[in-house]
């Protein structure tokens, strides 16, 4: 059945998200049918203590999820789980939709509830807090505060934070990883350069001097890109938090222009690129994977996230990296800023059938420990990608601090938790930064492009922003 209110709700938020970023490709389906993985069906010990453990049977259907990255591996766990709990999804499936960001999956399920077509809208997806705000103003995420509420001190500090709007927490945890450096050993010991000297921003750009210098030009610091994703990861989820950067007042006024963080951030970002230190190559393309399987790029200030891709495309250099906390600016002497991701429930009114089914799912994938160990283990065989988990419990097991050969023998699990510590706040979120990041990332492309310097690109960001939007509202 259609809900009116949650259409006219959807209607709302649509019409001032219109401007908003995400992708226009047409969504890649995962079906529900994909090989399963090789691992064991345990059965599930979170089973009797989930605070949605009623015995309740639920209708045949296809739980239907919005994800971005690799979906595909996520659906092998809810397969598994599905097979080894028939009793109550006796006719349940599972289908992992692929979206190309969080934006686009924000955008797909706006435009659905616009359209009246609830039931075409997913039963749940994966957000980061900008989109998760944006679909919880237009009313289309269900409330999961009374579920969390008693849950919340067996997770990791910060879990719930990014989730929660008004005092009220919308999204399912999924995980919170660190902004930190990824280096290729084997780079820095060729050309006699100690990795720790990256320990700071300052120290980090005279390691690209050096790598520039004695590799006559062969091999880059890093890497800067043309389109979005380059304030996405050096912007946003990099430099800015890390030199503790606003683009908000706390009224919501536009400070970018005058803001020393913002000058001391994207001021680092243009002494790296003006003097030739990263590589133009866009994040994803193949020629970044070349790039780095030639050893012509030898570090990454990043989420934790680009294991997965590095893993997947990069083992010409197995073996060769490390892993270490984010360079940071001695001006604030913070590391990088964590990223949490959510899994959040859409509501769909009467039509939201697998609510608490999905939360049963959630529990299990976040507390149970032998469950959650043999998905992993089948992730490993894969090459594929998994995350740590938010469960203080679970993180105490050594499981999660075993050696990683594609790091030479480090365990990237455990420095994945260690570069958490003295991490960097995230920048304020508004309920207008997905405009706002469409405007402030024109201007860096156009500064990547060489139509503009960094002190144009700022103050073009700062005079865009106030015509465009003026100000911004600060959501709790």
């Amino acid at each position: 059945m259609r809900s009116k209110n949650l259409v006219a709700l959807g209607l709302a938020v649509a019409l001032c998200l219109t401007g908003c970023g995400g992708g226009t490709k047409t969504a890649e389906t995962t079906g529900a049918g994909a090989e399963t993985t090789g691992q064991a069906a345990p059965e599930s010990k979170a089973e009797t203590e989930s605070p949605s453990s009623e015995a309740k049977v639920y209708p045949a259907g296809t739980v239907t999820f919005y994800m971005n990255g690799n979906p595909q591996f996520r659906q092998q766990y809810f397969e598994t789980w599905l097979e080894n709990h028939r009793d109550v999804a006796p006719e349940v499936s599972v289908e992992f939709v692929q979206v190309e960001s969080n934006a686009d999956a924000r955008e797909k399920i706006t435009m659905t509830a616009l359209s009246g077509a609830v039931e075409d809208l997913p039963d749940a997806v994966f957000l980061d807090r900008l989109n998760l705000m944006d679909l919880v103003q237009a009313g289309l995420l269900v409330d999961e505060t009374e579920f969390l509420t008693p849950l919340a001190e067996k997770m990791v500090d910060g879990a719930l934070t990014e989730g929660m709007v008004s005092g009220k927490m919308y999204g399912l945890p999924d995980s919170v990883r660190p902004q930190l450096l990824m280096y290729n050993k084997e780079i820095f010991d060729k050309y006699e350069i100690d990795p720790a000297s990256m320990d700071t921003i300052d120290g980090y750009i005279e390691a690209g001097r050096q790598l520039k210098e004695k590799s006559g030009g062969e091999t880059y610091l890093s890497w800067i890109g043309s389109n979005n994703m380059t304030w996405k990861c050096w912007g946003r989820r990099g430099l800015m938090p890390q030199a503790n950067a606003k683009v908000w007042d706390e009224e919501g006024n536009v400070i970018i222009g005058s803001d020393e963080g913002t000058k001391l951030a994207l001021g680092a970002l243009d002494t790296m690129y003006s003097e030739g230190l990263l590589m133009r190559v866009e994040m994803y393309d193949p020629a970044l994977y070349d790039a780095i399987n030639s050893q012509k790029i030898a570090t990454f200030d990043i989420g934790a996230y680009w294991d997965e891709f590095m893993r997947q495309n990069c083992q010409a250099t197995a073996g060769q990296w490390r892993v270490m906390s984010a360079p940071a600016f001695k001006e604030v002497g913070k590391a990088g800023a964590p990223v949490s991701s959510y899994m959040c429930i859409v509501e769909k009114g009467e039509d939201s059938v697998y609510k608490e089914l999905i939360e049963q799912m959630w529990y299990d994938f976040t507390f149970d420990t032998e469950s959650r160990q043999a998905w992993v283990n089948s992730m490993e065989e894969q090459n594929a990608p998994y995350t740590n988990p938010i469960s203080l419990e679970m993180l105490e097991d050594d499981f999660w601090k075993e050696p990683s050969d594609y790091y030479g023998g480090q365990s990237f699990r455990e420095w994945e938790g260690l570069t958490l510590q003295n991490g960097a706040n995230n920048m304020i979120v508004t309920a207008q930064d997905a405009e706002g990041d469409e405007i402030i990332s024109a201007e860096i492309e156009k500064y990547v492009a060489g139509d503009q310097t960094m002190e144009e690109a700022i103050a073009n960001m700062d005079k865009n922003l106030k015509a465009k939007i003026g100000k911004a509202e600060i959501v709790d």
